[in-house]
Protein backbone atom coordinates (compact mmCIF):
# COMPACT_ATOMS: atom_id res chain seq x y z
CA UNK A 1 0.00 0.00 0.00
CA UNK A 2 1.26 3.70 -0.88
CA UNK A 3 2.22 5.74 1.79
CA UNK A 4 4.72 7.40 4.41
CA UNK A 5 6.77 6.02 7.48
CA UNK A 6 8.98 7.77 9.56
CA UNK A 7 11.39 5.86 11.77
CA UNK A 8 13.34 7.22 14.37
CA UNK A 9 16.94 5.25 13.88
CA UNK A 10 19.75 5.41 16.88
CA UNK A 11 22.84 5.66 15.03
CA UNK A 12 24.94 5.17 17.55
CA UNK A 13 25.54 6.39 21.28
CA UNK A 14 27.51 8.84 23.68
CA UNK A 15 30.03 7.49 26.25
CA UNK A 16 27.02 8.64 28.95
CA UNK A 17 24.66 6.23 27.25
CA UNK A 18 22.74 9.02 25.20
CA UNK A 19 21.58 7.81 21.64
CA UNK A 20 22.97 9.05 18.47
CA UNK A 21 19.54 8.96 16.62
CA UNK A 22 18.33 10.56 13.02
CA UNK A 23 15.02 9.72 11.48
CA UNK A 24 14.78 7.74 8.28
CA UNK A 25 11.48 8.24 6.14
CA UNK A 26 10.26 5.89 3.75
CA UNK A 27 7.76 6.54 0.95
CA UNK A 28 6.31 3.57 -1.03
CA UNK A 29 4.48 3.84 -4.24
CA UNK A 30 1.53 1.55 -4.93
CA UNK A 31 3.73 -0.02 -8.05
CA UNK A 32 6.74 -2.33 -8.03
CA UNK A 33 9.78 -0.42 -9.10
CA UNK A 34 13.29 0.72 -7.93
CA UNK A 35 14.25 1.86 -4.32
CA UNK A 36 16.20 4.99 -4.20
CA UNK A 37 18.08 6.51 -1.13
CA UNK A 38 18.48 9.94 -0.49
CA UNK A 39 20.40 11.53 2.56
CA UNK A 40 21.64 14.80 3.36
CA UNK A 41 24.03 17.32 6.01
CA UNK A 42 26.20 14.53 6.21
CA UNK A 43 27.96 17.97 7.26
CA UNK A 44 25.73 19.59 9.69
CA UNK A 45 26.42 22.93 8.27
CA UNK A 46 25.41 22.23 4.97
CA UNK A 47 21.51 22.39 5.49
CA UNK A 48 19.56 23.09 2.13
CA UNK A 49 19.74 19.47 1.75
CA UNK A 50 17.77 18.83 4.42
CA UNK A 51 15.17 21.55 3.48
CA UNK A 52 15.32 19.85 0.24
CA UNK A 53 14.15 16.61 1.40
CA UNK A 54 11.31 18.52 3.69
CA UNK A 55 10.27 20.19 0.49
CA UNK A 56 9.91 17.15 -1.34
CA UNK A 57 7.86 15.33 2.02
CA UNK A 58 5.93 18.14 1.11
CA UNK A 59 5.64 17.32 -2.19
CA UNK A 60 5.58 13.61 -3.21
CA UNK A 61 2.62 11.86 -3.59
CA UNK A 62 3.59 8.30 -2.95
CA UNK A 63 0.19 6.94 -5.01
CA UNK A 64 1.91 8.31 -7.90
CA UNK A 65 5.77 6.43 -7.05
CA UNK A 66 6.55 3.57 -8.28
CA UNK A 67 9.06 1.57 -5.72
CA UNK A 68 10.62 3.72 -2.63
CA UNK A 69 12.32 6.27 -1.43
CA UNK A 70 14.57 6.14 1.45
CA UNK A 71 15.26 9.81 3.21
CA UNK A 72 17.34 10.71 5.59
CA UNK A 73 17.58 14.39 5.80
CA UNK A 74 20.01 14.25 8.73
CA UNK A 75 22.67 11.39 7.93
CA UNK A 76 25.14 12.97 10.77
CA UNK A 77 23.27 14.46 14.29
CA UNK A 78 26.33 15.21 16.14
CA UNK A 79 28.04 17.78 13.18
CA UNK A 80 24.14 19.06 12.50
CA UNK A 81 24.01 20.32 16.49
CA UNK A 82 27.75 21.97 16.06
CA UNK A 83 27.32 23.24 12.54
CA UNK A 84 30.63 22.10 11.69
CA UNK A 85 31.82 20.54 8.80
CA UNK A 86 33.37 17.71 11.19
CA UNK A 87 32.85 16.24 14.87
CA UNK A 88 35.18 17.80 17.31
CA UNK A 89 38.04 14.94 18.52
CA UNK A 90 36.65 14.38 22.18
CA UNK A 91 34.05 12.22 20.13
CA UNK A 92 35.64 10.66 17.28
CA UNK A 93 39.34 11.30 16.92
CA UNK A 94 40.08 8.96 14.23
CA UNK A 95 37.52 9.79 11.99
CA UNK A 96 36.29 13.22 12.50
CA UNK A 97 35.03 13.12 9.12
CA UNK A 98 31.75 11.39 8.47
CA UNK A 99 31.74 10.99 4.83
CA UNK A 100 35.32 9.24 4.75
CA UNK A 101 34.09 6.30 7.01
CA UNK A 102 31.79 4.86 4.09
CA UNK A 103 30.67 1.64 4.49
CA UNK A 104 31.02 2.33 8.17
CA UNK A 105 32.16 -0.24 10.75
CA UNK A 106 29.59 -1.82 13.36
CA UNK A 107 32.39 -2.02 15.58
CA UNK A 108 34.73 1.09 14.43
CA UNK A 109 34.89 4.43 15.72
CA UNK A 110 31.35 6.50 16.58
CA UNK A 111 31.40 7.80 12.55
CA UNK A 112 31.91 4.28 11.36
CA UNK A 113 29.09 2.99 13.85
CA UNK A 114 26.90 5.74 12.38
CA UNK A 115 27.50 5.06 8.50
CA UNK A 116 27.30 1.07 9.07
CA UNK A 117 23.39 1.97 10.40
CA UNK A 118 22.64 3.80 7.68
CA UNK A 119 24.29 1.26 5.15
CA UNK A 120 21.95 -1.08 6.51
CA UNK A 121 19.24 1.31 4.10
CA UNK A 122 21.89 2.66 1.60
CA UNK A 123 23.48 -0.57 0.61
CA UNK A 124 20.49 -2.15 -0.59
CA UNK A 125 19.28 0.61 -3.09
CA UNK A 126 19.18 0.43 -6.83
CA UNK A 127 20.67 4.04 -6.78
CA UNK A 128 21.59 6.64 -4.52
CA UNK A 129 21.52 10.39 -3.71
CA UNK A 130 24.13 12.38 -1.07
CA UNK A 131 23.00 15.95 -0.88
CA UNK A 132 25.64 18.14 -0.48
CA UNK A 133 26.29 22.56 -0.12
CA UNK A 134 29.17 23.36 -0.23
CA UNK A 135 31.15 27.13 0.10
CA UNK A 136 28.96 30.21 -0.45
CA UNK A 137 30.71 30.91 -3.99
CA UNK A 138 30.79 27.54 -5.68
CA UNK A 139 29.04 26.57 -8.72
CA UNK A 140 26.45 23.98 -8.14
CA UNK A 141 27.34 20.93 -9.21
CA UNK A 142 27.05 17.39 -9.72
CA UNK A 143 29.68 14.31 -9.03
CA UNK A 144 29.74 11.43 -9.93
CA UNK A 145 32.33 8.19 -11.15
CA UNK A 146 33.90 8.56 -14.18
CA UNK A 147 33.22 5.45 -16.21
CA UNK A 148 29.89 4.56 -14.46
CA UNK A 149 26.98 5.17 -17.00
CA UNK A 150 24.14 4.88 -14.87
CA UNK A 151 25.90 7.37 -12.28
CA UNK A 152 26.72 9.22 -14.99
CA UNK A 153 23.04 9.49 -16.52
CA UNK A 154 21.70 10.31 -13.08
CA UNK A 155 24.11 13.23 -12.80
CA UNK A 156 22.83 14.57 -15.92
CA UNK A 157 18.91 14.31 -15.21
CA UNK A 158 19.61 16.10 -12.12
CA UNK A 159 19.96 19.35 -14.31
CA UNK A 160 23.27 21.64 -13.20
CA UNK A 161 25.54 23.59 -15.80
CA UNK A 162 28.67 21.84 -14.32
CA UNK A 163 29.29 18.30 -14.12
CA UNK A 164 32.28 16.68 -12.69
CA UNK A 165 33.86 12.84 -13.10
CA UNK A 166 35.60 11.83 -10.53
CA UNK A 167 38.34 8.72 -11.43
CA UNK A 168 38.23 6.66 -8.29
CA UNK A 169 40.30 3.41 -7.00
CA UNK A 170 43.17 2.29 -9.50
CA UNK A 171 42.30 4.95 -11.84
CA UNK A 172 42.65 7.80 -9.68
CA UNK A 173 45.80 9.90 -8.50
CA UNK A 174 47.79 9.66 -5.71
CA UNK A 175 46.05 12.23 -3.60
CA UNK A 176 42.56 10.48 -4.05
CA UNK A 177 43.45 7.68 -1.47
CA UNK A 178 46.03 10.13 0.62
CA UNK A 179 42.71 12.17 1.50
CA UNK A 180 40.77 8.78 2.09
CA UNK A 181 38.40 9.75 -0.73
CA UNK A 182 37.60 5.81 -1.12
CA UNK A 183 35.32 6.64 2.34
CA UNK A 184 32.98 8.62 0.74
CA UNK A 185 29.78 7.48 0.28
CA UNK A 186 29.94 8.11 -3.67
CA UNK A 187 32.27 5.91 -3.87
CA UNK A 188 31.10 3.02 -1.62
CA UNK A 189 28.20 3.04 -2.98
CA UNK A 190 29.54 2.80 -6.31
CA UNK A 191 31.66 -0.15 -5.39
CA UNK A 192 28.87 -2.09 -4.30
CA UNK A 193 27.21 -1.43 -7.19
CA UNK A 194 25.10 1.53 -6.36
CA UNK A 195 25.20 4.17 -9.06
CA UNK A 196 25.48 7.49 -6.61
CA UNK A 197 25.73 11.02 -7.42
CA UNK A 198 26.87 13.84 -5.30
CA UNK A 199 25.00 17.27 -5.88
CA UNK A 200 26.75 20.12 -4.29
CA UNK A 201 24.29 22.57 -4.25
CA UNK A 202 26.51 25.56 -3.20
CA UNK A 203 26.12 28.28 0.54
CA UNK A 204 25.88 26.75 4.01
CA UNK A 205 24.36 28.10 7.28
CA UNK A 206 21.97 29.76 5.94
CA UNK A 207 18.86 28.32 3.62
CA UNK A 208 19.10 29.82 0.01
CA UNK A 209 16.35 29.65 -1.88
CA UNK A 210 18.23 29.00 -5.40
CA UNK A 211 20.23 26.51 -3.88
CA UNK A 212 16.75 24.48 -2.24
CA UNK A 213 14.64 24.75 -5.65
CA UNK A 214 17.45 23.45 -7.59
CA UNK A 215 17.88 20.96 -4.99
CA UNK A 216 14.02 19.65 -5.28
CA UNK A 217 14.07 20.22 -8.82
CA UNK A 218 16.71 17.58 -9.44
CA UNK A 219 15.32 14.77 -6.86
CA UNK A 220 12.46 14.96 -8.70
CA UNK A 221 14.67 14.79 -12.14
CA UNK A 222 16.08 11.97 -11.02
CA UNK A 223 13.43 9.81 -9.45
CA UNK A 224 11.56 10.61 -13.18
CA UNK A 225 15.39 9.07 -15.08
CA UNK A 226 14.63 6.02 -12.74
CA UNK A 227 10.83 6.05 -13.56
CA UNK A 228 10.17 6.06 -10.34
CA UNK A 229 7.93 9.41 -11.42
CA UNK A 230 5.66 9.72 -14.67
CA UNK A 231 7.52 11.94 -17.52
CA UNK A 232 10.63 12.69 -18.45
CA UNK A 233 13.54 14.90 -16.89
CA UNK A 234 12.94 18.24 -17.39
CA UNK A 235 16.12 19.74 -19.38
CA UNK A 236 18.00 22.22 -17.09
CA UNK A 237 21.70 22.88 -17.05
CA UNK A 238 24.27 23.59 -19.71
CA UNK A 239 25.97 20.50 -18.32
CA UNK A 240 29.22 21.31 -19.15
CA UNK A 241 31.61 17.92 -18.45
CA UNK A 242 34.92 18.57 -16.66
CA UNK A 243 37.00 16.26 -14.36
CA UNK A 244 37.20 16.47 -10.96
CA UNK A 245 41.34 16.28 -10.16
CA UNK A 246 41.37 16.92 -7.19
CA UNK A 247 42.98 19.84 -7.77
CA UNK A 248 42.68 23.21 -5.94
CA UNK A 249 45.11 25.71 -5.15
CA UNK A 250 46.12 25.80 -1.40
CA UNK A 251 47.08 28.94 0.93
CA UNK A 252 50.91 28.71 0.78
CA UNK A 253 50.42 30.75 4.49
CA UNK A 254 48.10 32.01 6.89
CA UNK A 255 46.54 35.46 5.88
CA UNK A 256 44.06 37.37 4.61
CA UNK A 257 42.88 36.09 0.94
CA UNK A 258 41.52 38.78 -1.71
CA UNK A 259 39.98 37.45 -4.31
CA UNK A 260 41.08 39.68 -7.52
CA UNK A 261 38.24 42.18 -8.95
CA UNK A 262 36.28 40.24 -11.56
CA UNK A 263 36.99 36.87 -10.73
CA UNK A 264 34.01 34.89 -10.54
CA UNK A 265 32.91 31.07 -10.25
CA UNK A 266 32.12 29.64 -13.56
CA UNK A 267 34.52 31.81 -15.16
CA UNK A 268 37.07 29.59 -17.60
CA UNK A 269 40.44 30.26 -16.79
CA UNK A 270 43.86 29.53 -17.90
CA UNK A 271 47.14 28.45 -15.89
CA UNK A 272 48.83 31.26 -14.15
CA UNK A 273 45.93 33.54 -14.44
CA UNK A 274 45.66 35.66 -11.01
CA UNK A 275 42.86 34.46 -9.01
CA UNK A 276 43.74 36.83 -5.97
CA UNK A 277 46.24 37.85 -2.82
CA UNK A 278 47.13 36.58 -0.01
CA UNK A 279 49.13 39.58 2.68
CA UNK A 280 50.05 39.68 6.38
CA UNK A 281 47.50 41.88 7.52
CA UNK A 282 49.62 43.01 10.33
CA UNK A 283 52.91 44.23 7.66
CA UNK A 284 50.95 44.24 4.86
CA UNK A 285 53.63 42.16 3.14
CA UNK A 286 52.15 39.90 -0.13
CA UNK A 287 52.45 36.43 1.01
CA UNK A 288 51.19 34.81 -2.38
CA UNK A 289 50.09 35.56 -5.75
CA UNK A 290 47.52 33.18 -6.07
CA UNK A 291 47.20 31.81 -9.60
CA UNK A 292 44.71 29.41 -11.46
CA UNK A 293 47.15 25.80 -11.68
CA UNK A 294 45.58 24.87 -14.97
CA UNK A 295 43.81 25.63 -17.50
CA UNK A 296 39.72 24.73 -16.70
CA UNK A 297 36.30 26.15 -14.84
CA UNK A 298 36.61 28.09 -11.82
CA UNK A 299 34.18 26.33 -9.80
CA UNK A 300 35.08 27.53 -6.46
CA UNK A 301 36.60 30.45 -4.55
CA UNK A 302 37.04 31.23 -1.04
CA UNK A 303 35.30 34.77 0.16
CA UNK A 304 36.30 34.48 3.35
CA UNK A 305 38.63 36.53 4.00
CA UNK A 306 40.75 34.88 6.75
CA UNK A 307 42.63 31.62 6.11
CA UNK A 308 45.22 29.55 7.11
CA UNK A 309 47.91 27.91 5.62
CA UNK A 310 47.09 24.69 2.94
CA UNK A 311 43.19 26.24 2.83
CA UNK A 312 41.74 26.04 -0.34
CA UNK A 313 41.36 28.84 -1.68
CA UNK A 314 40.38 28.01 -5.54
CA UNK A 315 39.35 24.71 -7.81
CA UNK A 316 39.60 24.49 -11.08
CA UNK A 317 38.21 21.27 -12.90
CA UNK A 318 39.84 19.85 -16.12
CA UNK A 319 37.65 20.42 -19.23
CA UNK A 320 36.51 17.50 -20.82
CA UNK A 321 35.06 17.13 -24.35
Amino acid sequence: MAGHTAERVTLARLPSGVAVATTVHTYRGDREGPTLYVQAAQHGREVNGAEVLRRFHDAVDPGSLAGRVIAVPVADPLTFDRVSYTTPEQLDAARSNMNRVWPGDADGSLHERMAARLWEYAGDADAAVDLHTGAPDMLPHVVFREGDDRSRALAEAFGTDLLLSEPAGEDAPEEWAERSFDGKFRVAAGEAGVPAITPELAHNKQLVEPAIELGLDGLLNVLRELEMLPGDPDPRGERTLARNHLGRVPAADSGLFRPAPGVAVGDRVQAGDSLGTLYDPTTYEPLQSAAADRDGILYSITREATVTAGQSLANVADLRD
